[in-house]
């Protein structure tokens, strides 16, 4: 058993108590008193505060996120850990959740191979265990906030197999690429069985209705090639030292 592969006990994250939870949908359920308003802005603030103290000085990350329910036998976490393992050979730090499943074989892959491990967890009343394989792990309340540091400091999202939260996370990334908040931006969808029913779906509804252009699809690559994974990753708009010197590639080369 290598060095990597030894047991550690996971980190856990306090369970969110029901007062946390009520805040939360305090904040969500309407305007409140001017004075409470005030003290919730300081602690998103504070929150924002403490992400980029925590982040700033990581260099070029990758994000890879996925379902937290499939185990270490399954063959999406084998894929994902493989991924992980080559994009952090090429130099990147990998990101995740944080949390089991997909976001454990990805910072485990990144161990493998001695890269650096980030993990950006969320306070919720279920997963709140953070995988073992996290060099540096930071907790967030408001997801609002957890987002806006995926995207701050990341150069890429890989997405596998997920729900809901997944879900949500790619098309926030789509979002601002198709608006131009953000440019240069990868976004690399792996599970072809799993994701080809949406890209399908996106090309004969969103794409012939209009509500998207050929542009916005073909910014996405769907692969089950870790190799291309990793091509695709030239165009980053940020390189870690050791790929610094190689052109990115432009959108207009799609």
């Amino acid at each position: 058993m290598s060095a990597v592969e030894v047991e550690k006990e996971p980190v856990t994250i306090p369970p969110a108590s029901p007062s946390t939870l009520a805040e939360d949908r305090r904040l969500l359920g309407g305007p409140r008193s001017r004075t409470a308003e005030f003290f919730r802005l300081v602690r998103i603030f504070f929150e924002f505060l403490r992400g980029f103290r925590s982040l700033h000085f990581l260099g070029p990350c990758v994000t890879i996120f996925g379902s937290a329910r499939f185990d270490e036998n399954h063959r999406y976490y084998k894929l994902a850990r493989a991924t992980a393992a080559a994009v952090a050979r090429d130099g990147f730090n990998i990101m995740t959740g944080g949390g089991p499943g997909i976001m454990e074989a990805a910072n485990r892959g990144a161990k493998d191979v001695g890269g650096y491990s980030i993990g950006c967890n969320i306070v919720l009343p279920h997963e709140q265990a953070a995988n073992p394989y996290i060099d540096r792990l930071v907790t967030f309340r408001y997801f609002f906030v957890r987002k806006v540091m995926l995207v701050k400091y990341s150069q890429a999202f890989i997405i596998f197999p997920g729900g809901f939260g997944t879900l949500d996370e790619a098309f926030e990334a789509a979002t601002l690429i198709q608006t131009g908040k953000l440019f240069g931006f990868p976004l690399i969808f792996v599970g072809i069985d799993y994701w080809q029913p949406f890209f399908d779906a996106m090309r004969t509804t969103m794409l012939a209705e209009g509500c998207i252009d050929r542009d916005d699809y073909s910014r996405f690559l769907l692969t089950d090639d870790v190799d291309e994974v990793v091509q695709r990753l030239a165009w980053c708009p940020s390189m870690p030292a050791t790929r610094r010197g190689r052109a990115s590639r432009a959108w207009t080369e799609l």
